[in-house]
């Protein structure tokens, strides 16, 4: 799912052309994800940690076999059975953010060295810690900047706890920040089919985000603030 200044129509004028994408995680089979609300004193943004439990399927153990019921079974006679993809990604009992970034680093470069594009493009991982970021770049021309993040969606909604980076100083690893970033590229999406094919509301995020490089002003609240306005003023005024 792409998500950003880059699908919403616009680019802040301090940082490269980056493409940002959810990849949205299930959970295994005969698994499922429980979002546990993290408490700290600082409610800016809301942070969760993401419990993977096992679901009993002793019904299919006893009828097909092929599988030990995770939920009944000790962890040890499990592990016999083989390394797990819950040993790979989890810390404990959590999903663990940086593990599943190395995971899907090294599915990356797997995947890369069978594709017919590697011949034409130059891929370089640049960074795996909370994200995937990486550089495809054609003979002389343009890099572009891929940055791939994870998430789980909440129930139906628009809303995802992702392995976005925050402000913070120390993040945990096994700490996920709620986004509504995918509900916001469809924000602007939805206004762009209703707005007056000459309307600029477009043009003047982007040049705001201009002026405002330095300030300390954020893009995001200054994007913040023009979705606000979309949303109380008649898009003919744009």
């Amino acid at each position: 799912i792409g998500v950003g200044s880059a699908f919403e129509g616009w680019h802040p004028q301090e940082e490269e052309d980056i493409y940002r994408v959810f990849v949205p995680i299930k959970p295994p089979l005969w698994h499922s994800f429980h979002l546990e609300l993290c408490v700290s004193g600082e409610m800016q943004t809301r942070n969760f940690q993401i419990r993977v439990e096992p679901e009993c399927i002793c019904m299919r153990e006893q009828l097909v076999g092929d599988r030990l019921c995770p939920l009944h079974h000790p962890e040890e006679e499990l592990r016999n059975r083989g390394p797990s993809l819950l040993c790979t990604l989890c810390t404990g009992s959590y999903l663990d953010v940086q593990k599943t970034a190395r995971w899907f680093h090294q599915l990356v470069k797997a995947a890369w060295v069978v594709l017919p594009q590697r011949h034409s493009c130059h891929l370089k991982m640049i960074s795996f810690d909370r994200s995937c970021k990486f550089q495809v770049r054609k003979d002389n021309q343009k890099r572009l900047i891929i940055e791939i993040m994870f998430g789980v969606q909440q129930g139906d909604s628009d809303v995802f706890v992702t392995s976005q980076s925050t402000e913070a100083i120390y993040t945990p690893s096994t700490r996920w920040t709620e986004s509504y970033a995918v509900a916001e590229v469809k924000f602007f999406r939805h206004m762009a089919s209703l707005a007056p094919q000459d309307s600029f509301h477009i043009k003047c995020l982007q040049l705001y985000s201009h002026m405002l490089v330095g300030s300390g002003f954020s893009n995001y609240t200054l994007k913040t603030i023009v979705m606000h306005l979309l949303n109380n003023t008649t898009l003919s005024s744009w």
